[in-house]
């Protein structure tokens, strides 16, 4: 892979938006992106926006490229039991990758190795091979375990971004508060934006 691809994971906790705004983010800044979506995923992407999701992969590729608009070759899907793609091994692995909206669930998966699907492989790519990894985790409040779990993967170079918007930048509208996660992650990512000013420069 080049040094522009970017895995992207989306799980089943409430919250599609900030994984679609990130995925149109990466596409409209040059990022190839390797995305999976659990099934968990598809229902909450139906219920929070207007997206229906084909099952296959392949379709869900095509109707996500033509919604983003995506270039030729620059998004990929996968399915869950996927082994054969490039970020199930070390040896194909992007340069990074977000689980972004992140469950407990995915985030204790991670923590413990689990590597039961693809999502959960090529998250344990990332942590073996020392790339970065990010965890956009979306849940309140945190129970012990899920803070042991953080508290793991942190330790390990994980980087954990929980989805807390900001209000300095007086939001008006949900998409605001959207583009303020989605901007933090990009950051992380060292992708260059313009979805809302620094802290100290110019409105």
């Amino acid at each position: 892979m080049s040094r522009n691809d970017v895995a992207l994971a989306m799980t089943g906790a409430s919250g599609a938006a900030y994984g679609l705004r990130l995925l149109e983010c990466l596409l409209q800044a040059g990022e190839n992106v390797h995305l999976m979506i659990s099934q968990a995923a598809q229902v909450v992407i139906a219920m929070e926006t207007e997206l229906k999701l084909s099952s296959s992969p392949k379709e869900v590729q095509q109707q996500l490229g033509a919604y983003f608009k995506a270039k030729p070759n620059q998004l990929f899907v996968y399915g869950k039991d996927q082994w054969s793609s490039p970020v199930a091994s070390g040896s194909g692995a992007p340069r990074a990758m977000v689980v972004c909206p992140c469950t407990s669930a995915t985030l204790s998966a991670i923590a413990c190795g689990a590597s039961s699907d693809l999502m959960e492989r090529a998250a344990d790519v990332m942590i073996k091979e020392r790339r970065q990894l990010i965890l956009v985790h979306r849940e309140t409040p945190l129970s012990a375990i899920h803070l042991e779990n953080m508290l793991k993967l942190s330790q390990l170079g994980v980087t954990i971004l929980p989805a807390n918007p900001g209000f300095y930048h007086q939001p008006q509208k949900i998409e605001d508060l959207v583009d303020f996660i989605v901007a933090r992650i990009l950051d992380h990512l060292n992708v260059e934006h313009e979805l809302l000013p620094r802290w100290g420069g110019d409105a």
